[in-house]
């Protein structure tokens, strides 16, 4: 496909153009969902659950290494530590900052993202073994479409998407977003229609229809909820009231969870409508989701700091909600204070892996009793670690938006 550059500039049409409400509900009621078809969800007690095939290992997935792979941006250096006994088995150096491992769409390959380096590297899921590098320009974040035909890196500095060759990474199309300042996680609508996308400076989401490729909503977080109601100024100068960080589709596919790590808590956003029905407050520092295996909770990591730079031994903490009422069930502080940042789970659930942003470490919690397991030292700047293998059909990017 020939490059193509798509610039969506800052006056969008009323038409395209929808802005966020909020409803003076916490939390949103739960209905059921008919079956959005077997690419997306599986239906499970008469709703649709679209994490429901994220319980078993694919049988060639099942016989891959066992490792989890930490980049450390601020040291270049990603460590590999096997799960069973939780310690470091070997590290090698990645320059240019990276941020995030992501599984491949076919969950055949690792890829690490050097941000400032423009490089991605694979790593074979097999074997470990780590390949050479290619050039991409500023792959902070990586996402797959639906249907497996590109990759989407999230070129964060230029607000922009680079839809890519999921194999090869060559470019093949590019859409630039101005209004989406910061941007860096996102995730699809149960049927794969559309992106919503968190631009964190901007203090907003981003609405990307997947057929045309275009912007077709954005909403600001205008209405601040949680802990903080000053406004802070971001690495591009902008000031904002809210940080919106990671995103994840509710297991019924009714709406997504946003982190916001200034307001120290999870909004509640109808995807359809581009609107605020919620809010729940969590913990200082608000930044990660990941779904529980049977999709009845979510675990929000509690990074500790609302700053981008923050300090180690901060108030870090996991927050456990129940998927169907929004309610957080259960909150496990680190003891000592900590950071946890991305990670994921092991394949059976039992066990959730979180970098420890500004500790040098990752945190590794029983995912019943909320028990620290164990800390394990790494190189300063963990980031967006992955657990790996991983259970589910496809891979959608970050660190392991399984299906």
């Amino acid at each position: 496909m020939a490059v193509a550059t798509v610039a969506v500039v800052a006056a969008l049409s009323v038409a395209a153009l929808a802005v966020g409400n909020r409803s003076r509900h916490a939390t949103p009621p739960v209905h059921a969902l008919g079956s959005v078809g077997a690419a997306n969800g599986s239906r499970r007690e008469g709703r649709t659950n679209v994490y429901a095939y994220t319980t078993k290992l694919r049988a060639d997935v099942a016989v891959d290494l066992a490792r989890v792979y930490v980049p450390s941006g601020i040291s270049n250096v990603v460590t590999i530590i096997d799960p069973a006994t939780k310690q470091i088995v070997g590290t090698f150096p990645s320059d240019g900052t990276p941020q995030h491992i992501v599984p491949s769409y076919d969950m055949r390959t690792l890829w690490i993202l050097n941000n400032k380096g423009d490089t991605v590297v694979p790593i074979d899921a097999r074997t470990g073994r780590v390949g050479n590098q290619i050039s991409v320009n500023d792959p902070y974040n990586l996402y797959f479409t639906p249907d497996g035909a590109a990759a989407i890196v999230i070129a964060e500095l230029h607000s922009r998407l680079d839809f890519r060759d999921p194999h090869t990474m060559a470019l093949e199309q590019s859409v630039t977003i101005p209004r989406c300042r910061g941007m860096n996680h996102a995730d699809y609508s149960a049927d794969g229609a559309y992106m919503l996308l968190t631009c964190e400076y901007s203090g907003s989401l981003a609405k990307i229809d997947m057929k045309s490729r275009s912007v077709v909503g954005y909403m600001r977080l205008t209405s601040p909820p949680g802990r903080s109601h000053a406004l802070m100024r971001m690495p591009d100068h902008s000031l904002s009231q809210s940080m919106p960080q990671d995103i994840r589709l509710s297991p019924d596919g009714t709406r997504f969870y946003v982190a916001d790590m200034m307001q120290g808590g999870v909004y509640v956003i109808d995807g359809a409508a581009l609107r605020e029905i919620g809010f729940i407050p969590t913990g200082v520092g608000a930044h990660s989701i990941t779904p529980s295996r049977d999709g009845t909770r979510l675990y929000v990591a509690n990074r500790g700091s609302i700053r981008i730079n923050g300090t180690p031994h901060g108030q870090g903490s996991v927050s456990v909600l129940d998927a169907s009422s929004g309610t957080v069930v259960a909150t496990w502080p680190i003891p000592g204070g900590g950071s946890p940042d991305m990670g994921n789970l092991t394949a059976n659930g039992k066990e959730l892996w979180l970098s420890g942003r500004f500790d040098s470490e990752v945190y590794v919690l029983n995912t019943t009793t909320g028990h620290l397991i164990t800390r394990i030292p790494v190189a300063p700047g963990p980031h967006g670690l992955t657990v790996w293998p991983q259970p589910g059909r496809f891979s959608l990017g970050h660190t392991g938006n399984m299906r």
